[in-house]
């Protein structure tokens, strides 16, 4: 009882800080539920919780959404999630510990590479940045950090940003979630602790809301590679014990 009060308390919080910067739910919450519920049982939970997180901000934000961009980015990084899913499925659970605690850390220096750079996308250029998003979603579950720099290189920020990201992202999700229903990996004990992990991120994403415009740039900056450095590390710990 204890652990599924730890993993909703951290959900609500993981909520809030996505509702704010746009993305970090799957990065504070995934190497919470590893903890509790293992690398297998943890990814899938964690995908409906996605879902349901990226609802959330769909609905917060839904006036704002670019839905040519998210058609655009969809259209390639559906089936690349699925992909990536099956994938995933077939590796060990301590390979999976790895690769995800090393994607984040290695998303530190990434984006702040992209930044310096003023990185520019056009429209077919986020096309295919959905594809590579789309199977590493598939693969690592939390892509926040990569899709990010995607969205506000094609020029959205602020609401428009975490609505459109949030679209998109849904559909990846939805795909992913598929390839899990078909592959037997979502039995209705994984199905329930999803659906408990979703509706705290969902409350917390409604009141991050409130906060997200006074936000500042910097602030944003440093507290998504807090969140990175911090989960890796999680992830990389579980992987060698």
């Amino acid at each position: 009882m204890t652990a599924y009060l730890f993993v909703l308390l951290v959900g609500l919080a993981a909520g809030i800080v996505s509702g704010v910067i746009g993305t970090g739910s799957s990065i504070m919450l995934l190497p919470v539920l590893v903890y509790s519920f293992g690398p297998i049982e943890a990814v899938p939970i964690m995908a409906i919780a996605a879902v349901l997180a990226n609802l959330a901000r769909v609905l917060a934000w839904w006036q704002l959404i670019d839905w040519r961009a998210v058609g655009t980015y969809s259209i390639t990084g559906i089936p690349a999630a699925a992909l990536g899913a099956t994938t995933l499925l077939a590796l060990p659970a301590h390979f999976i510990n790895t690769c995800l605690g090393a994607f984040f850390i290695l998303m530190i220096p990434v984006r702040h590479w992209l930044k310096a750079r003023h990185f520019q996308l056009r429209l077919w250029q986020l096309a295919v940045a959905g594809a590579i998003v789309g199977f590493l979603t598939g693969m690592v579950l939390s892509t926040g950090p990569l899709s990010v720099p995607a969205f506000t290189a094609y020029g959205l920020t602020k609401g428009a940003f975490i609505s459109t990201e949030a679209a998109s992202s849904l559909f990846l999700y939805v795909s992913k979630l598929l390839i899990f229903g078909t592959s037997d990996a979502l039995p209705l004990h994984i199905l329930m602790k999803g659906l408990l992990v979703g509706s705290a991120i969902m409350a917390g994403t409604f009141v991050g809301k409130i906060v997200m415009l006074k936000l500042s740039e910097s602030a944003f900056q440093h507290l998504l590679d807090v969140l990175l450095l911090c989960s890796g590390l999680a992830l990389l710990y579980a992987a060698i014990n």
